[in-house]
């Protein structure tokens, strides 16, 4: 089950609850009892390393990102 951050704008206390997905922007009440909460952006952190595979292909005009003279 995804765990979601909130900040309560009353006390400034910031916790984190589990819920379903269905159920992330329900309001959800702090531990010390106020209700005016707002969920938090949450950041995911993804590590390791690329096993395998090829580089991912250039274009024909040899630009890189979007195979022109546009990214500086």
């Amino acid at each position: 089950m995804p765990r979601y951050d909130y900040r309560c704008r009353a006390c400034g206390t910031t916790f984190e609850l589990s819920r379903p997905m269905a159920e992330s922007s329900d309001p959800a009440v702090c531990p010390e009892g106020h209700g005016d909460t707002v969920k938090l952006l949450s950041t995911v952190a993804v590590t390791g390393t690329a096993s395998g595979g090829a580089p991912a292909p250039q274009s024909a005009a040899g630009g890189g990102c979007c195979g022109g003279g546009c990214c500086g």
